[in-house]
């Protein structure tokens, strides 16, 4: 057997799905076996293995074993001359897989094997080949000297910036995300280190190939797609901690003890200023926006108290210091509010839902108004002045937003819509137009573009040849692959070849209900998908945060009433505080029952939505329907529903 492939899932179904595809098409002309070793996810992973590609060998694990445990799963039941261990987040080419096994075949020195990987909108993966990171390595590299001068021989060595990305070079790190290595050698040296549970375990490998006499090739014939960032946030504090300390146990073991010693301290001031600045950049980034709201609302008063004192009263200090100390920063807080509430933060906002959002806090703060006593009531006129201001002050902001602000927060009028161009056939580009429609996205669908060249239709805007030219005078701003109709390699020559910087692109894999793009190395990769949505919805999060702090706090207040209708009433009283702090849900979905809305998205719920059937003989297949209905159609009416129907059951959980 030429080659065994092993790709280790955790909760990437879609990703895996398009990943299984592509590596389909690539084993044609090879005797080869594929390994799919899934570390208990949760999101339908294995059923979408069995039932799509029952050639696959699945391996299910009860547990998360890592990443270097469940290759070595597969890898000791491998028969191929060579082992392939390849991320579910890539894309390869028809003929990646033979060009890797003939360069091998023809290089006896070969250990180990890496390509050039791309990301989903075209631009080269520097770690695609690396230097051991030595201390000094590691110095400039923590310290960002590599980043300042990456060609340099010294400073630039941790990714080799210095070597022609397209050409083949000897390197000595390869990336776990595509490497091949040779089955005979890794009876010799041993298999993954399992000490490493992710991360460090593909540097940790390369070392020994180069320490057992043999060499490790960058090979860039046949570039892939690597979609970065599915299983962990780069920037996130989690990943620095293990990334890093997964370095120290590789200087412990490989270098000398002193080194090892300097590595490790290294290392830790590299964690603790990560760890610190993302800390820091993480507050600065949430606190920003909502900052610049405030000062903008809040001096409005202040100019508007002014220069209403002088037109209506003659004077510039009519009203009490107390106005502008006291209630004026009230009035703020609570537009910001609702403004927070109707998606005024999220990065694509409607101007409706701003005017709503002022037109909420303005009635409420009027009802307020109109309840306190006559000593308090300063002016109706401000309040009506002020959301005047609140409404200019918060679209100029949203406006600026990308531009002076650097937001990534921004107006979505009708004329920012996505412009998308299909690329496939007719009835390709129509199931795939489907899966946009339903996925809820604000696009506008231009037009086709053929990959046969003798086709005609009235939708089709071009050819594959013409993508530059179709780019241009249609401002498109996204393609979709439909990987059915269209090679891989021409998938990946396209996004290499267009010239332009600012169009994204996607694959929508055959018979699925995904479209799969990434737009830059530091994010994770984009989703389009049909089923469930609309609970993990910015707009409908905050609604239903709403509804449980105020049904919480209702339900505690008014519980020496309704204790005596609960059937556990020490129960109903710790599921009220459990809500309204946030760890529960009066309504969850049942963890499962799920599809596309990660675990973490999810609060635990009290209750879900099959609890409102009566009979005993309801079926788990019911049941899963009624949560996936509640999720993918979220309406805090649905939650007040299953709430009151409920009642007598909120003691339990």
């Amino acid at each position: 057997m030429d080659l065994s492939i092993v790709i280790v899932n955790y909760n990437v179904k879609h990703f895996l799905e398009q990943c299984l595809h592509s590596v389909e098409k690539a084993k044609e002309n090879l005797e080869t076996e594929v390994f799919v070793v899934d570390n208990n996810s949760v999101d339908g992973s294995c059923q979408m293995v069995e039932e799509k590609f029952p050639w696959v060998k699945l391996i299910a694990n009860k547990e998360n074993l890592g990443f270097s445990k469940a290759n070595n799963q597969a890898i000791r039941m491998s028969k191929g001359r060579y082992v392939l261990l390849l991320n579910p987040d890539t894309f390869v080419q028809e003929d990646t897989l033979q060009k890797c096994v003939q360069f091998a075949d023809n290089n006896e020195d070969l250990g180990g094997l890496g390509v050039k990987m791309i990301d989903g909108k075209g631009n080269f993966l520097p770690e695609s080949k690396r230097a051991l990171p030595t201390p000094a390595v590691a110095f400039y590299k923590i310290f960002g000297l590599s980043s300042l001068f990456p060609k340099s021989k010294i400073f630039g060595k941790y990714h080799l910036g210095y070597l022609n990305r397209d050409e083949v070079h000897k390197v000595e790190i390869l990336a776990g995300a595509f490497m091949m290595l040779r089955k005979s050698l890794l009876d010799k040296i041993g298999l993954l280190d399992e000490t490493f549970f992710m991360y460090g375990e593909d540097i940790d490998l390369s070392y020994r190939i180069v320490k057992a006499g043999y060499q490790n090739y960058y090979f860039p014939d046949s570039p892939i797609i690597h979609y970065k960032g599915e299983s962990t946030k780069k920037g996130s504090i989690n990943y620095v901690m293990v990334f890093y300390k997964a370095m120290i146990i590789f200087a412990q073991k490989h270098f000398s003890a002193n080194n090892a010693k300097l590595y490790s301290l290294l290392i830790n001031i590299a964690i603790y200023l990560r760890a610190t600045f993302g800390i820091m950049r993480r507050v600065f980034y949430s606190t920003f926006e909502p900052l610049v709201d405030f000062i903008a609302i809040y001096s409005g008063f202040w100019i508007l108290t002014t220069y209403w004192e002088k037109f209506r009263f003659g004077t510039s200090q009519y009203y009490p210091k107390e106005f502008l100390y006291f209630v004026a920063p009230a009035y703020t807080v609570i537009w910001m509010f609702f403004l927070y509430l109707f998606g005024g933060y999220e990065k694509r906002i409607k101007p409706l839902s701003l005017v709503r959002g002022v037109v909420s806090g303005l009635v409420l703060i009027l009802l307020i108004y109109a309840l306190l006593p006559e000593s308090l009531r300063f002016s109706r006129a401000l309040i009506l002045l002020g959301a005047v201001w609140t409404t200019l002050m918060i679209f100029i902001i949203r406006l600026l937003g990308g531009g002076v602000l650097k937001s990534n927060r921004k107006l979505s009028f009708g004329f920012g819509k996505k412009r998308i161009a299909i690329v496939g056939s007719d009835n390709e580009a129509e199931r795939v137009t489907a899966i946009l429609k339903e996925s809820k996205i604000n696009y506008e669908f231009i037009g086709r573009v053929a990959v046969d060249l003798i086709e005609h239709s009235s939708d089709l805007l071009g050819t594959l040849n013409q993508l530059d030219e179709i780019i241009k005078i249609n401002k498109i701003d996204e393609l979709v692959f439909c990987s059915q109709d269209i090679q891989a390699s021409d998938i990946i020559n396209s996004m290499l070849t267009v010239n332009n910087s600012s169009i994204d692109f996607k694959i929508a894999p055959p018979e699925s209900v995904s479209v799969i793009g990434s737009n830059s190395i530091n994010t994770a990769g984009d989703l389009y998908v049909v089923d469930i949505n609309s609970l993990s919805k910015g707009v409908n999060k905050r609604k239903k945060r709403m509804f449980d702090m105020v049904s919480g706090l209702s339900l505690l207040i008014l519980s020496p009433i309704l204790i005596f209708t609960i059937k556990r009433p020490a129960g109903f009283l710790s599921n009220c505080f459990k809500v309204i702090s946030g760890k529960y849900t009066w309504v969850g979905v049942e963890l499962g029952m799920h599809q596309n809305i990660h675990k973490e998205e999810l609060r635990r719920g009290i209750l879900n939505a099959a609890d409102t059937l009566e009979s005993d003989f309801i079926t788990p297949e019911i049941k899963q329907r009624m949560n996936v209905m509640y999720a993918k159609d979220y309406k805090v009416g649905n939650d007040l529903i299953i709430l009151m129907k409920c009642f007598r059951s909120i003691g339990g959980e």
